[in-house]
């Protein structure tokens, strides 16, 4: 099963893939999550995430995230293995802001369900956290701890705030900054990368890490 979030406005289509994936996991606990970026995209991972469950296996929840980005063969990958992924058991939700209206149409007829927002038709109460990726942006930890505890007391999942971090962390690599090297930033994406995996694995606390992660920037 696939569930599209794409669109125009980035900023709401990665708002509201975080919101759907915590409210999923909140409503059906024993799946497995899992998250991929566009480098993680290949021929094995694909198929792992189809695969069918068995009798004691668990159902898989998976955000592949922006399969159209910039790693090479990534998006070619990702439709030769699109009809395994549809006829999936398991909920695979593809985040892909801003694809071509060619891509969206050979994906649109394969999906569950697809959720579009684009800047021109979406109206929001609360949406693209701003002010805590400028805090990451600036590499201000007083700021960036100040943003991401209110972003939490308000609701946001600890996932959603992970995703939004990494997505500015990769987003500071590719365009560079005056803050932050393309070193330091790669080095804060792995990092962000291992504190998910151990809360996934160890069962650490998401939300405390992701403060001990801006108070150490």
């Amino acid at each position: 099963m696939i569930y599209l979030f794409y669109g125009s406005d980035t900023e709401t289509v990665r708002t509201k893939a975080f919101a759907w994936v915590s409210a999923a996991r909140a409503k059906e606990p024993r799946l497995i999550y899992a998250r991929l970026s566009s480098g993680e995209i290949n021929e094995e991972t694909l198929a792992e995430v189809a695969g069918s469950g068995g009798l004691f296996v668990k159902r898989l929840l998976v955000l592949i995230d922006n399969p159209f980005g910039n790693e090479k063969d990534s998006a070619n990958i990702f439709i030769k293995n699109i009809d395994s992924l549809a006829s999936s058991d398991n909920a695979i939700i593809i985040l892909a802001p801003g694809i071509s209206p060619s891509i969206a149409k050979k994906i649109t007829t394969k999906v569950t369900k697809e959720y579009k927002f684009d800047r021109t038709t979406i109206k929001q109460t609360r949406g693209f956290n701003s002010a805590l990726s400028n805090a990451l942006g600036a590499r201000d930890s007083k700021r960036l701890w100040i943003e991401i505890v209110r972003a939490l007391r308000q609701g946001d999942a600890p996932e959603m705030v992970h995703g939004l971090l990494h997505w500015k962390v990769r987003d500071l690599m590719e365009k560079g900054s005056a803050t932050w090297t393309h070193k330091d930033a790669r080095k804060m994406s792995i990092r962000l990368i291992s504190i998910l995996s151990d809360s996934r694995r160890k069962g650490e606390n998401l939300a405390i890490a992701l403060e001990r992660f801006a108070l150490s920037i």
